[in-house]
C-alpha cells in the first residue's frame, strides 16, 4: 500500500512539475540556477529529466511493483 501511495505521488509531483514549468516557469528557481550554469538548453534538460521524467518512471515502478505484489499474494 505505502508503494502505491508513493507512487502515485511521484508520479503526480512529475506531472504537476511538467505542467508548472510550460504555464509559468519562473516559479522554478532551480531552473534559472541550471540555465546559468550550464546554458538555456542544457539546463532545461538536466531540470526536465530530473524534476518530471525520473518521479514519473519512479512512481511507476512503484505503482507497478504494489500492483504485481498484490497479484502474487492473491493466488
Amino acid at each position: 500500500m505505502t508503494n502505491l501511495l508513493l507512487g502515485i505521488v511521484a508520479v503526480a509531483y512529475g506531472l504537476y512539475t511538467l505542467y508548472a514549468r510550460a504555464t509559468s516557469p519562473n516559479k522554478f528557481a532551480k531552473l534559472e540556477a541550471m540555465k546559468k550554469q550550464w546554458g538555456e538548453r542544457p539546463g532545461t534538460i538536466v531540470h526536465v529529466i530530473g524534476y518530471s521524467v525520473v518521479p514519473i518512471i519512479a512512481g511507476l515502478a512503484l505503482i507497478a511493483s504494489s500492483l504485481l505484489s498484490r497479484g502474487a499474494d492473491a493466488r
